[in-house]
């Protein structure tokens, strides 16, 4: 059975760096889709960005250019390093798996991790 666990949240100051992983195990994690969503305080799931199978990656406008997510299929792993955290990065990060796009939408998304806390203090 697929299982995803997030790991690397914490509590940093505005500017600093932070590199969330998820381990996938028991799926077929090279063919897959690896997304990342973010639940904030007060709002709605929002899609973070993305990992094809090709390595390609996407992102939402918000983090572009700030963000990004690799992944190394020896370690069944998919990683989202993430730059210049602002205060309003602040949020539950989720790690899912699809097998199909499109890939900014939830729905596609038959696996998710726990989560795991990401605050960014101003």
């Amino acid at each position: 059975q697929v299982q995803l666990v997030e790991s690397g949240g914490g509590l940093v100051q505005a500017g600093d760096s932070l590199r969330l992983s998820c381990v996938c195990s028991g799926g077929t994690f090279s063919n897959d889709y690896m997304g990342w969503f973010r639940q904030a305080p007060g709002k709605e799931r929002e899609f973070v960005g993305a990992i094809f199978p090709n390595g390609n990656t996407y992102y939402t406008d918000s983090v572009k250019g700030r963000f990004a997510i690799s992944r190394d299929n020896a370690k069944i792993t998919v990683y989202l390093q993430m730059h210049s955290l602002k205060p309003e990065d602040t949020a539950v990060y989720y790690c899912a798996r699809a097998r199909y796009g499109p890939i900014n939408s939830a729905a596609q998304y038959d696996y998710w991790g726990q989560g795991t806390q990401v605050t960014v203090s101003s």
